[in-house]
C-alpha cells in the first residue's frame, strides 16, 4: 500500500529519514517506492497489521509524532505531470472505494517546486466535477474526505489521511518555553532528531549536555523516559521548569495550578554532572541524542575541547544499548571522536543555520 509524505523544506534529507525512523519504531515493514521532490512514496506492508489498521496509524498516529511533514496521504494513483493524464486517473477510480453515500468530498492541490506549469485550483475543479459525476456532492468547508493531488517530479492522486500540525511547535519555541536560554535547537528539529534516534514511548533516552531540555522535551513528548546531566546547576533547575511545564499527551503549556495536580507529566530527571563520567550505568539507553557545547566556555572547563569531545564519546558509547543509536549536532566534526568510541557512522548531514553556521548532524550505531 503506497502512503504519500508532503515533507518540509527545511532539510533535503532529513525530513524522509524521520518519516522512515518512524515507521519503524511502529513496527512498520516498508521500501521507499520514490522520493520525489519534497514527497516521499512509501510502500507500507505488515503481516500482522491490516490495510484499515495502516490507514488508521496514519491519520491518528504519525500526525503527532511527526516534525517535518506537511501531510499523509494514500496514493491513489501517480501519472505524469500533464493535465490529460490526471484527469484520466480521476475518471478510472471509483470513488465508491472512498466515500460512503451520504458522505461530502473536497479535492486540493499542492505544487511542489516551480516544476509544475499546472494550475492548482483549475485542476480541484476538473477532478472534483469527475468526482461529483460519480454521484456525491461536494463541500468546500467540513468536506468528511479529501482527496489529494501532489504536483512534484510527478503527478501523486491521492486521498488524505492527515495533515501536520506543524503550528504546535511553535508553541514550544525557545522564548515561550517557562525558561529561556539562547543558542538551543528549535523544536521542529529536535523532534526530527528525536524521532530518527529512536525516541518512542517508554525508551529511555539521555542527553549528556542537555541545557535547557530542549530536545529531551521533544523526547518525553513522544512518551520517552527522559534523563539529562549539565555541568551548570541554574541551566539544570530550568531544564526541570521546562520539562515540568508541558502536559505530556498534548504538548501544551501547564499553568502552575495545573501542574501541581496533574498526572498527565513527561516522566524525566536530572543531574548536574559531567558528561565525560555519566551517572549512569552501562547500556541504559535506548537512544542518546544532544548537541555538545563547542565554546571557548566549555574548553575552559574539560580543560580542552578534543578531551570534553573524546571523553563524553565514550561515556554516550558506554550507556547505550547495543543496536542503539546516538544523534550528535555539533558545529565541528566529530567522526573521529566517534569511532574512537567505538561508533559506526551511519549518516552525516549538514544544516545551514545562517552564513556562518552551518550544523553537522551525526547519526551513530551501536552495534
Amino acid at each position: 500500500m503506497l502512503y504519500a509524505f508532503e515533507l518540509s523544506g527545511e532539510h533535503p534529507e532529513i525530513p524522509a529519514a524521520e518519516v522512515l525512523s518512524v515507521l519503524s519504531s511502529n513496527g512498520l515493514e516498508y521500501s521507499v517506492f520514490e522520493n520525489y521532490l519534497s514527497c516521499l512514496v512509501v510502500d507500507i506492508f505488515s503481516d500482522s497489521v491490516s490495510d484499515e489498521d495502516i490507514f488508521w496509524m496514519m491519520r491518528n498516529v504519525m500526525p503527532d509524532v511527526l516534525a517535518m511533514t506537511h501531510s499523509i496521504s494514500k496514493v491513489i494513483e501517480i501519472t505524469d505531470v500533464d493535465e490529460e493524464a490526471i484527469l484520466s486517473a480521476a475518471e478510472r477510480f471509483h470513488a465508491t472505494d472512498y466515500l460512503k453515500e451520504d458522505e461530502t468530498f473536497v479535492v486540493r492541490a499542492k505544487r511542489l517546486g516551480d516544476n509544475s506549469v499546472l494550475k492548482s485550483v483549475d485542476l480541484e475543479g476538473k477532478i472534483g466535477g469527475r468526482i461529483y459525476r460519480q454521484g456525491f456532492r461536494a463541500s468546500l468547508k467540513g468536506a468528511d474526505v479529501t482527496f489529494r493531488l501532489t504536483l512534484t517530479d510527478k503527478a501523486v492522486f491521492g486521498v488524505l489521511a492527515a495533515a501536520v500540525d506543524r503550528g504546535a511547535y511553535e508553541h514550544r519555541s525557545p522564548q515561550k518555553k517557562p525558561f529561556f536560554y539562547p543558542g538551543v535547537l528549535m523544536p521542529r528539529v529536535a523532534r526530527a532528531l528525536s524521532n530518527i534516534a529512536g525516541a518512542k514511548t517508554d525508551a529511555v533516552v539521555v542527553d549528556p549536555f542537555c541545557g535547557t531540555a530542549g530536545i529531551l522535551l521533544e523526547a518525553g513528548l513522544l512518551g520517552s523516559v527522559v534523563l539529562g546531566v549539565d555541568a551548570q546547576e541554574k541551566i539544570v533547575v530550568g531544564a526541570a521548569v521546562n520539562l515540568g511545564g508541558y502536559a505530556q499527551s498534548t504538548g501544551e503549556l501547564l499553568s502552575k495550578e495545573e501542574r501541581e495536580t496533574s498526572t498527565d507529566l513527561i516522566r524525566y530527571d536530572l543531574f548536574v554532572g559531567d558528561a565525560c563520567g555519566l551517572p549512569f550505568e552501562d547500556g541504559i539507553a535506548d537512544a542518546v541524542i544532544t548537541d555538545p557545547p563547542y565554546g571557548r566556555s566549555a574548553a575552559i572547563k574539560a580543560e580542552s575541547l578534543e578531551r570534553l569531545y573524546d571523553e563524553s564519546f565514550k561515556e554516550m558509547f558506554r550507556v547505550l544499548k547495543i543496536g542503539k543509536k546516538a544523534v550528535v549536532v555539533s558545529e565541528i566534526e566529530v567522526e573521529k571522536f566517534a569511532l574512537d568510541a567505538g561508533f559506526q557512522i551511519e549518516n552525516i548531514y549538514k544544516q545551514r543555520v545562517h552564513k556562518s553556521l552551518t550544523r553537522t548532524i551525526t547519526v551513530l550505531n551501536k552495534n
